[in-house]
């Protein structure tokens, strides 16, 4: 018996791999349509995200805009406040827990 990898052999591994890398590319190529028509989907009810702003490792503020309001979310890992929110394109309405005194 002949143990080492003659010509038939190393071209029919070059082609199984080639054909696992085709397979591969093409399922993240179709995960990557279906994650942009579920982005797009969303994009098209009331709610938008209109700015991220992270302010620490696991702390961010998020801009949301709920039909004609905008709303400024603090998000941390175990809870989600809100900052303050207004009518779309106006002065602030209503701050979070400061007081006005």
């Amino acid at each position: 018996m002949n143990a080492g990898l003659n010509g038939m052999d190393a071209l029919r591994m070059v082609g199984s791999m080639a054909v696992v890398i085709v397979l591969l590319l093409a399922v993240l190529w179709g995960l990557k349509r279906v994650q942009n028509k579920m982005l797009t989907a969303t994009h098209s009810g009331r709610m938008q995200v209109l700015e991220t702003q992270s302010i620490g490792p696991r702390q961010k503020i998020v801009l949301v805009r709920v039909g004609d309001h905008e709303l400024l979310l603090g998000i941390t890992p175990t809870q989600i406040n809100a900052l303050g929110n207004w009518q779309a394109a106006s002065g602030l309405v209503k701050s979070g827990s400061q007081d006005d005194a």
